[in-house]
């Protein structure tokens, strides 16, 4: 199964994000771009792709170990940017992350013990993606707008690990599912 480990904005911050993304799409160049919905509205904290059923309890096992060893921390989305020139269109995170970054260390190195190849280790960059292309897309009018961009602060207090289950109809723009598998709250270990 296709899976990852992710930290969730709660509901009204998505709400904030619908509202942002609408009048993004109404800007020049929006239709060369393909719109994620509130669905996939997550950070990423690690990517671990097919896993074999066997290895997903051990996974989940330190995954839990990690998200207990981590506190609760403040989180709100903030600005943007894009990668790829144009490939992937985000809004930026501010508030502690440093202890993101320590959280998506954690969530890696928890597959890694595992079992899970993971290829090369990548700086975490804070993103939620908003929009993709296929190809080199001019967002510099996105990205400003974004720049205005900020959510109200929440507190992050737990790991989601999701299957992804790509698209399989062939239909133009059609998005992944995100199931929850399991949950884990952080910081109480003790």
């Amino acid at each position: 199964m296709r899976l990852f480990a992710a930290v969730l904005p709660p509901e009204d911050v998505l709400r904030e994000v619908e509202r942002a993304v609408a009048g993004l799409r109404r800007l020049p160049g929006a239709a060369d771009l393909r719109w994620t919905g509130r669905p996939a509205w997550h950070f990423t904290l690690a990517f671990y792709g097919e896993v074999d059923e066997e290895l997903v309890p051990e996974l989940s096992a330190r995954l839990e170990r990690a998200a207990l060893r981590t506190e609760p921390f403040p989180l709100a989305l903030r600005g943007g940017g894009q990668f790829g020139r144009g490939r992937a269109l985000w809004a930026g995170a501010e508030g502690d992350l440093a202890t993101l970054r320590l959280l998506a260390d954690r969530s890696e190195a928890a597959a890694r013990k595992a079992g899970l190849p993971m290829g090369e280790h990548r700086p975490y960059k804070a993103h939620l993606t908003v929009a993709r292309s296929r190809a080199a897309v001019d967002v510099r009018p996105h990205v400003r707008a974004l720049g205005a961009f900020g959510s109200r602060r929440w507190t992050v207090d737990e790991v989601i690990m999701f299957r992804s289950h790509l698209p399989t109809s062939g239909v133009p723009g059609e998005q992944p599912r995100y199931e929850p598998v399991a949950r884990w709250p952080l910081g109480r270990s003790g």
